[in-house]
């Protein structure tokens, strides 16, 4: 209702207008002024159109009070209530059937397909051809089936991605230079041919008036200095207006356009095309994706295979590629370097004949394959060679030998290749950082011989796309040499010095014997839970590297006397002018890239000064990077795993061995660690250690009073962090695996007439998981107290620590949470249940089953609540679907807010 207390000059915020009987206005939100009403009308439309339901400007959200039929009953009668929810079953049933049938066609018949047509084609048998609409129709193993048809599918999408983001890079960055040059010299021709014949009277006057024209004088040379115009031709006429007949319906045909019909106007989104919108069109879809799945493997597995096996059986490699385990991959890989060959050689007769269409095509198919096979080179092969060298150059670490490795790749090639490709591809991984690092440091110029990943003008795909193959194979053969003296130099040589010297330290333990006082599951989760997250989050480790490796390279710039030439004169400025800012291309970035990658020798260089004897220096300086990369990698295989094998031993067995020497093994009557373990606890002290000295060292410029108030700043943080950790690292966690311990693993693993037996370690350390899983699960669900906590002490860190909010906030209700949810089944079993259970059978089944019972209580009373809300929620579903005729805008009252606040 309009509010009686209005004058004439209350309008509407949104339409400016007056409020009438039929009409009036409302105040539904705590803003005042001129914009404090609003008609309800213009607030249900400015609500469609922002999708909110509350003021943008005070925030209060908007109330409604529904407005019913009078005729409606004060309860409903049964048999609408009844209607009523057998309408939401049947729409939910309608809803599953569709979801259903979805799921089936995505999940199940498009792998299935997949899975059984390639099966089909690589039988090499007609009888597998003519039994395909009934192998499709079988039910033998469909699980696997679908399991490998999703594996097809996965690889044949991640084909037809490739393909279409390699086209891309070719219409932005151009083709190779011989395909464009072939490009230029056709249109140069086609020019050329399109010239007009004109009558030997009108010559003259036409070459008079062509005087201008940029292809007057030699088109061929006009068409090398404006190749962006020639790769997109522009039209030398206007285009002509399409003239309209007496009806004025001319030029319909030409202005017709297909997309405008109804069905292809339709948005095409994830929703439709996958059949989440509830529309039947997905099943075209289906069938579209089924097509070009089997087109596909046609073209990319089948034809590439089949040339392979056929070049394989005549050279007689056959049985050799058989036996490595591998044969369909290394048969797949022979047949695409045929492809590529062949479509070399039909470019060259497609060029002889001057096919230039055809010319064209080969040689982006022949970029295409090229792209391709460079990519499995150096994102497959040469990781995975990597990952073989690092693990025959570490076999004396771990007491092993090839014939070890050999038995493991024979019974699980698969797993086998899949380590050391991961390996490989961590190193080359942590060897580019490295590279990246030293160019901060070093003179540019210096790694001219290595690529630079931070150069934005590089891009590997258009490295593949313009460069020679032999160009590639070059690098290639440079970088495997880089990383195998690498591997050499940091874990071959170092291996066998260590050795010679400490001849017990060695092999590492890599495995421990089921009787270990540490369960390994539980050591493994602190080590990627807990430990190395906390020293990779630091941002120190690489500060400190990179000083170091800074003060490395001036001792030795020092004694070699080429501090020019490997750290530079402290000059800013590189050889030659200063580029010129280059003008936008007409045609496109075709002509500007090819200028980048044409280039030759380093892109950022930088003078040095030439010593005498300069080439003995750089010997000298390649001799003291090798000793110095020998020594850093001996020390990082010994010092952390030295440490940690102390620490180790005196937190787990409360005793050091008795072995004198400085670097020994543990002793037979010690139990074993696993190394990897021991080398993460003596990484993370010599961590903590560097970082204690760093902290010390930064502090003593200040004097000794601002060293004493920091420090006890930096103790009174330590014991807050220490509080802190014991609560939310210590005690949360063991009390969150003690309590899945008692819920779920205990009912299921330990029978009725054994007595469990906890182990708190182990408990503590699932707990960590468990516990971080809880929080990642709390931040993406709905915003309440503890998401609102864990945001703030992640956002405040330790040097802000809050621990009375922490205590208060997050500590106190999880602890008592999980504490009554441990000690309440526990006292009434022990206290309660003797009381009226004599049985001591029974007393031990009731408290062997109390805490599972107690759980399917909890999860039943939640499950009834919620049936509970959903019910009312579908009462009033009904009563609004028959009864309710609208809906009237709920005035704020600024009154009765203002008393309920001054009384608060």
């Amino acid at each position: 209702m309009m509010d009686p207390d209005l004058s004439g000059m209350d309008i509407c915020r949104v339409c400016r207008s007056e409020g009438l009987a039929e009409r009036p206005l409302f105040h539904p939100c705590i803003c005042t002024g001129s914009i404090k009403y609003i008609h309800q009308e213009c607030l249900m439309q400015w609500m469609r159109y922002s999708r909110k339901e509350y003021c943008e400007l005070c925030g209060h959200r908007f109330s409604f009070t529904p407005i019913y039929s009078p005729d409606m009953p004060r309860r409903l009668p049964l048999k609408d209530v009844i209607g009523g929810l057998l309408s939401s079953i049947a729409t939910a049933v309608k809803y599953w059937l569709h979801y259903t049938l979805v799921a089936i066609a995505w999940l199940g018949i498009v792998p299935l397909t997949a899975c059984r047509i390639y099966r089909c084609l690589f039988a090499g048998s007609l009888d597998s051809f003519f039994s395909l609409p009934f192998d499709m129709l079988s039910t033998e193993n469909l699980a696997s089936d679908v399991f490998h048809g999703c594996f097809v599918v996965t690889c044949t999408l991640f084909a037809f991605i490739g393909l279409v983001w390699l086209r891309e890079q070719i219409l932005h960055g151009g083709g190779p230079d011989w395909l464009e040059r072939e490009n230029l010299v056709a249109a140069a021709a086609a020019v050329g041919e399109e010239q007009p014949v004109r009558d030997d009277e009108n010559l003259n006057n036409v070459n008079a008036n062509n005087l201008n024209h940029p292809l007057a004088d030699n088109p061929i040379e006009n068409l090398n200095n404006n190749q962006n115009n020639l790769i997109e031709p522009q039209p030398e006429n206007p285009p002509v207006e399409p003239q309209e007949d007496g009806d004025g319906n001319a030029g319909d045909e030409n202005n017709w356009i297909p997309m405008e019909w109804d069905r292809a106007a339709e948005e095409l989104t994830w929703e439709r095309l996958l059949g989440l919108d509830g529309s039947l069109v997905f099943l075209e879809h289906v069938f579209w994706v089924i097509s070009l799945n089997t087109l596909f493997i046609l073209i990319f597995a089948f034809c590439p295979y089949h040339m392979g096996l056929l070049a394989l059986s005549m050279f007689g490699m056959h049985e050799p590629t058989a036996a490595s385990h591998f044969e369909g991959l290394l048969t797949t890989l022979m047949g695409y370097c045929l492809v590529g060959m062949f479509l070399v050689v039909l470019h060259r007769i497609a060029a002889l004949f001057g096919l230039g269409t055809a010319r064209r095509i080969l040689g982006l198919c022949y970029v295409v394959v090229k792209v391709a096979m460079l990519s499995v080179v150096e994102i497959g092969i040469l990781p995975l060679v990597c990952g073989w060298w690092l693990d025959i150059c570490s076999l004396a670490m771990f007491d092993a030998s090839l014939k070890d490795r050999e038995v493991n790749f024979k019974l699980a090639p698969g797993t086998s290749i899949f380590i050391h490709w991961l390996v490989g591809m961590v190193y080359v991984y942590y060897f580019a950082s490295f590279v990246l690092l030293l160019r901060e440091i070093l003179r540019p110029g210096v790694l001219w011989f290595l690529r630079n990943l931070n150069d934005p003008d590089f891009s590997p795909i258009q490295e593949m796309i313009h460069l020679p193959i032999l160009r590639h194979i070059r690098r290639l053969l440079l970088s495997a040499v880089i990383f195998g003296t690498a591997v050499l130099l940091m874990l071959w040589l170092p291996v066998r010095i260590l050795r010679t010297l400490f001849p017990t330290f060695l092999p590492y333990t890599v495995s421990v014997s089921s009787d270990a006082q540490v369960n390994e599951l539980s050591l493994e989760l602190l080590l990627l839970q807990v430990i190395i997250p906390a020293l990779l989050e630091q941002s120190h480790t690489r500060i400190w590297l990179k000083g170091l490796i800074r003060t490395w390279c001036r001792a030795v710039a020092w004694i070699l006397n080429i501090h020019s030439y490997l750290l530079g004169n402290g000059q800013q400025d590189v050889d030659g002018p200063p580029a010129q800012p280059a003008a936008e291309p007409a045609g496109g970035l075709a002509a500007a890239h090819q200028a980048l990658v044409m280039r030759e020798g380093p892109t950022g260089f930088q003078p040095y000064d030439r010593p005498r004897f300069f080439a003995a220096r750089i010997v000298a300086l390649l001799v003291l990077v090798c000793v110095s990369l020998v020594l850093a990698s001996l020390a990082a295989l010994t010092i952390p795993v030295w440490m940690g094998r102390r620490v180790m031993v005196i937190w787990l067995m409360g005793s050091i061995p008795t072995d004198p020497r400085f670097i020994s093994a543990p002793t037979p009557a010690v139990a074993k660690i696993h190394e990897l373990y021991t080398a993460a606890c003596g990484t993370y002290i010599c961590w903590m250690i560097a970082r204690g000295i760093a902290i010390i060292l930064s502090w003593l410029p200040q004097g000794r009073a601002a060293m004493i108030k920091r420090l006890k700043h930096w103790c009174i943080l330590g014991a807050k962090t220490f509080v802190a950790s014991m609560l939310l690292i210590g005690l949360i966690p063991l009390l969150s695996g003690l309590l899945l311990e008692v819920v779920i693993i205990v009912p299921l693993r330990v029978p009725i007439y054994q007595t469990p037996i906890l182990f708190i370690w182990q408990d503590w350390a699932l707990g960590v998981l468990y516990t971080k899983i809880a929080c990642a699960i709390t931040m993406m669900g709905p915003e309440w107290f503890l998401r609102t906590a864990i945001e703030r002490i992640y956002r405040d860190g330790i040097r802000d620590m809050n621990l009375m909010f922490i205590i208060k906030e997050v500590a106190t209700p999880v602890v008592v949470c999980f504490g009554l949810a441990l000690a309440i089944p526990y006292a009434l079993t022990y206290s309660i249940v003797p009381l009226f259970v004599t049985n001591m059978h029974m007393r031990n089944l009731i408290a062997r089953r109390i805490y599972p019972f107690l759980l399917l209580i909890i999860i039943g009373g939640m499950v009834i609540t919620l049936q509970i809300k959903q019910f009312k929620k579908l009462y009033e579903h009904i009563k609004n679907d028959k009864y309710l005729v609208g809906q009237r805008l709920v005035n704020y009252d600024h009154r009765r807010a203002k008393a309920q606040s001054s009384t608060q």
